[in-house]
């Protein structure tokens, strides 16, 4: 890395020490878990100036693994949390499958050539100078 960007991604790296929070987590060791956000100051106390922010943690399991979702909650307190739970990791899966459904059509669309998929002939061609196609495995 030059100089110049250097510079450019340690001034990236800063933190906002006016955007600082407390965290809080809370879990029920089952479903997922609720992290409370509490805006502090510079100096470490509360800034009663911005609101606390609720988040929801959780995963789904899929055929292909555990899928991790992260949501704002909607709330003013923890018990308002929790009750918002179920709705927001709701729609936060819909949600997360839409992009996943988007993301496939996306990879379904476009145009592959020969060389991108990994085929194509050879060189040489067939029983050329390239070998036997399908990396040189044959049947007999």
């Amino acid at each position: 890395m030059s100089d110049p960007q250097i510079e450019e991604t340690l001034e990236q790296l800063k933190v906002d020490a006016d955007g600082l929070y407390e965290e809080h987590n809370f879990t029920d060791r089952r479903v997922g878990s609720i992290q409370r956000l509490t805006p502090v100051t510079r100096e470490g106390r509360p800034d009663d100036s911005r609101p606390v922010l609720y988040l929801g943690n959780t995963q789904v399991m899929t055929p292909v693994g555990a899928l991790p979702l992260n949501f704002e909650l909607e709330a003013d307190s923890l018990e308002q949390a929790v009750e918002a739970f179920p709705a927001a990791a709701q729609a936060a899966l819909e949600q997360t499958m839409e992009q996943l459904k988007e993301m496939q059509r996306e990879q379904a669309s476009k145009i592959m050539t020969p060389d991108q998929m990994g085929g194509g002939m050879p060189s040489g061609g067939p029983g050329g100078a390239g070998g036997a196609p399908g990396g040189g495995i044959q049947l007999r």
